[in-house]
């Protein structure tokens, strides 16, 4: 597992790149994290922190720096659990966009993009990597540098290194660490980031950071921890530039295609002459080849800048939301075709109506964005059993209705 997408995070948290970017803190304004962690003492740990060191110096690393970094390490029993307990969050790619371009993401998102504007202007001007998509992958990976993580990036990596399941990465990861260290850019206390070591704005690993993090305002340092999140967004452009990314391409287009068209690789020409359109009726914006993707909803041509972001994170859902949150920022409207009724028969205004509903009764439903999740289930048992109901947390038609939907 060598590719970029593993490289830089995949195989720490696969889709949960989006999903971590929903927890956590960052600085400046380092919000409480949902990871809640401590350190243990572990003697065993200990002494396997003192072979590493002898490990470290003889690859190269300075002593001085594996005593300063290493010393501050330790075993952090809630990462182990994390990385042993992963689960596969199943969520369709209607939910998954319904989060990631949700409204105030792409609010945030404009405001970020204004803020940033000289910046990522000119980071756009070296790298060819629009300013909105800079801007999409930055809001999807810690929410716009508020939602970082928290976890001292020694101690995380040491604790996964230590306990065995996949040391040799994590050793290789913490090795990286060290190299960053030794270059002067960031001193190991301020070294934080999620429990898999993913960090910075754009959370990047260590291995991923000495490849392409780069010192874009020049002060001799690539800090893509800082409040000025310039050299982590240049980083993320340089990512995807070296990924393959083609300046004035597009990432992707929502279209029309006629029902049963096959998917598979087509220039635009072929696939307009086939009948496929802008989603509104129009021309292909695109141009060269592109795959056709039918979700039994809204249809995309896919172009090659599609796959660059999916080196970015190798997930279907996330590369699209990347795109479609990178639209919406820079103005687009929303999606024109939508997804159908669920299982439950449901659309997504219908659930975002029962969440409103069980919101204006005092139940705690979250953000009211169709996403059935644990505390909409909770809500709807809460809810049930007032009611004398079988508490089954599930939502359905029946239950809209009951609520006068």
């Amino acid at each position: 597992m060598k590719n970029a997408a593993v490289t830089r995070r995949g195989a720490l948290l696969g889709m949960g790149a989006f999903l971590a970017a929903c927890a956590g803190g960052g600085a400046p304004a380092r919000a409480p994290s949902s990871f809640r962690w401590h350190a243990e003492a572990n003697p065993a740990f200990d002494a396997w922190v003192q072979g590493f060191a002898s490990r470290a110096t003889a690859r190269g690393i300075p002593a001085d720096v594996v005593g300063r970094a290493m010393a501050s390490a330790r075993f952090i029993p809630e990462v182990v659990e994390k990385d042993r307990n992963q689960i596969e969050v199943k969520r369709s790619l209607e939910d998954y966009l319904a989060i990631a371009a949700s409204d105030d993401r792409i609010a945030q998102g404009r405001a970020a993009l204004s803020r940033m504007g000289g910046a990522l202007n000119a980071i756009e001007a070296r790298y060819g990597v629009p300013a909105n998509v800079v801007t999409a992958v930055w809001g999807l990976e810690s929410f716009y540098g508020t939602r970082m993580g928290d976890v001292p990036v020694f101690s995380a990596l040491s604790t996964l290194a230590y306990d065995g399941r996949r040391g040799a990465f994590f050793e290789s990861q913490l090795i990286a660490a060290l190299k960053i260290v030794s270059a002067g850019d960031v001193a190991p206390d301020n070294m934080l980031g999620s429990w898999a070591g993913a960090m910075g704005h754009t959370q990047f690993i260590p291995t991923s950071y000495l490849a392409y993090a780069v010192d874009f305002t020049g002060d001799g340092r690539r800090d893509i921890w800082g409040g000025d999140p310039t050299d982590a967004l240049a980083s993320t452009a340089a990512y995807l530039a070296k990924s393959g990314w083609q300046r004035g391409q597009l990432w992707g287009e929502e279209v029309a295609a006629p029902s049963g068209l096959a998917g598979g690789r087509k220039s635009a020409a072929d696939w307009a002459a086939l009948g496929v359109t802008g989603a509104h009726g129009g021309r292909l914006r695109g141009a060269g080849a592109a795959t056709l993707l039918q979700t039994g909803g809204p249809a995309f041509l896919l172009y090659g800048n599609y796959n660059v972001i999916l080196r970015y994170n190798n997930a279907q859902s996330y590369a699209i939301g990347v795109g479609h949150l990178s639209d919406r920022i820079a103005g687009a409207g929303p999606l024109r075709a939508g997804f159908g009724p669920d299982s439950a028969g449901m659309t997504i205004d219908q659930r975002r109506a029962l969440q409103q509903r069980l919101a204006a009764l005092g139940y705690d439903i979250g953000t009211p964005d169709g996403v059935i999740g644990p505390k909409t289930n909770a809500a709807i048992s809460a809810y049930q059993t007032s009611r004398g109901q079988p508490a089954t947390g599930q939502p359905s038609l029946a239950l809209l209705r009951a609520l006068g939907g």
